[in-house]
C-alpha cells in the first residue's frame, strides 16, 4: 500500500514538472522557441506583405510584373548567394558594386576588340576572380580588416573602370551578346534562370558540403576552427574568389541587358546585397546563414522597390526606405543574437 502511494506521488511530481516545463520554458527550450520564431517570422512577414500588395496595388500581381520583379532582383540574388558566405565567415565585401561595373566595362571592351562573346565573358569572370582573390588574400594572410580592404578595392576597381573606359559607356553591337540578356526559356528570362541555379548550388554548398560547414565554423569561432584542422585562411580566400567570380558574372549579365558597359553602374549595389542577406537572417557576427532566408530577404527588398515604382514614389524617398530596411535588418540581427545568447 505504501509503495503504491509513493508511486502515485512520484507520478504526480513528474506530471507537475512536465506542466511547469511547458508553462515556464527552460533556457534551452527558450532558445529553441526563439529560433523557431525567427526562422518562420520572415516568411510570414513576406507572405503578408505579398498578399497585401497584391490586393492593394494595381498590376502588382500581373504575370508581366512578376517576371519583371524576378528580373530586377536577379543580379542582387546572384551576389547575395556568395555574400552569404562572406558574412557567415565574419567578413563582408563592399567592392561588389564596383566589380559589377568593371566586369561589364571589361566584357564590352574585349567583345568589341575580339568579336568573341565567350572570350569576353571569360575575361570578365577571370578579372572578377582576381579581384576576389586579392581581397581574400589581403584579409586572410595580411590580417587587414575586411572593411578597410574591400573599401579600398571598391575605390580602386571603380577607378579602373572609369580609366579604361575614359569615363564613358562602352557600347556593344554584338547581337549574340545582347541576346543573352533577353534570352528566354519557358517564358522566363535567362538572368532569372541563372539566379535560380545560384540559389540551388550555393544552398547545397552551404548545407551539404565540407566547404559550407567550414564556413559556418570559421564564422562561429575562427581559432577553434583552426585548432580543429580547418584551413581558415585558404577557405576565406576561396570564399572571396568565388564572390568575385559570381559578381563579375552578374556584371556581364547586366551589361548584356543594358547593351553596354557602364563604369558608374551598380552604385550602392553592395548595400542592397548586404541588406538582403542580413534581412534574411545571415548574422553579421558570423556562424549563421540559411539560403531560404537569403531568398526571402532578396524577395522582400525587390518587392518593396517594385511597389514603390508602381506607386510612382519619388526616387529620393526610395533612398529613405532602403536605409530604413537596412537599419531594420541590423536591429533584427541584434535581436536574434540576443535571443540566442539568452
Amino acid at each position: 500500500m505504501q509503495a503504491r502511494e509513493n508511486l502515485a506521488q512520484a507520478a504526480a511530481k513528474q506530471v507537475t514538472k512536465q506542466a511547469a516545463d511547458v508553462l515556464i520554458p527552460q533556457p534551452g527550450d527558450r532558445q529553441k522557441w526563439w529560433q523557431h520564431i525567427t526562422e518562420y517570422s520572415l516568411i510570414v512577414i513576406f507572405a503578408v506583405m505579398f498578399v497585401t500588395t497584391s490586393l492593394s496595388v494595381d498590376h502588382f500581381f500581373s504575370i508581366e510584373n512578376m517576371l519583371g520583379l524576378a528580373l530586377s532582383i536577379s543580379q542582387i540574388g546572384m551576389v547575395a548567394c556568395t555574400m552569404m558566405f562572406c558574412l557567415a565567415s565574419r567578413d563582408f565585401d563592399l567592392s561588389v558594386g564596383s566589380t559589377v561595373a568593371f566586369a561589364g566595362v571589361l566584357c564590352a571592351m574585349v567583345l568589341n576588340a575580339t568579336g568573341s562573346t565567350v572570350l569576353a565573358i571569360v575575361a570578365a569572370v577571370a578579372a572578377g576572380s582576381v579581384i576576389g582573390f586579392v581581397n581574400g588574400a589581403v584579409i586572410a594572410y595580411l590580417r587587414i580588416n575586411a572593411l578597410i580592404t574591400t573599401l579600398a578595392t571598391m575605390e580602386i576597381v571603380r577607378g579602373l573602370g572609369f580609366i579604361v573606359s575614359h569615363g564613358q559607356a562602352v557600347g556593344v553591337s554584338s547581337d549574340t551578346f545582347i541576346a543573352l540578356g533577353g534570352l528566354t526559356m519557358f517564358g522566363v528570362s535567362l538572368p532569372i534562370w541563372v539566379t535560380l541555379v545560384c540559389f540551388i548550388v550555393f544552398g547545397v554548398l552551404l548545407n551539404h558540403t565540407v566547404y559550407g560547414r567550414n564556413t559556418l565554423a570559421i564564422g562561429g569561432n575562427p581559432e577553434a576552427s583552426r585548432l580543429a584542422g580547418i584551413h581558415v585562411e585558404r577557405t576565406r580566400v576561396m570564399i572571396f574568389l568565388i564572390q568575385g567570380a559570381v559578381t563579375a558574372l552578374a556584371g556581364v549579365i547586366l551589361a548584356s541587358r543594358i547593351t553596354s558597359g557602364q563604369p558608374n553602374a551598380a552604385e550602392g549595389f553592395e548595400l542592397n546585397v548586404i541588406s538582403a542577406c542580413v534581412l534574411g537572417g545571415v548574422s553579421l557576427l558570423g556562424g549563421r546563414a540559411t539560403i531560404s532566408g537569403v531568398v526571402i530577404g532578396v524577395l522582400i527588398m525587390g518587392t518593396v522597390e517594385n511597389v514603390m515604382n508602381l506607386l510612382n514614389i519619388d526616387a529620393f524617398y526610395q533612398y529613405l526606405v532602403r536605409g530604413a530596411i537596412l537599419l531594420a535588418a541590423v536591429l533584427l540581427d541584434q535581436l536574434k543574437n540576443r535571443g540566442t545568447r539568452d
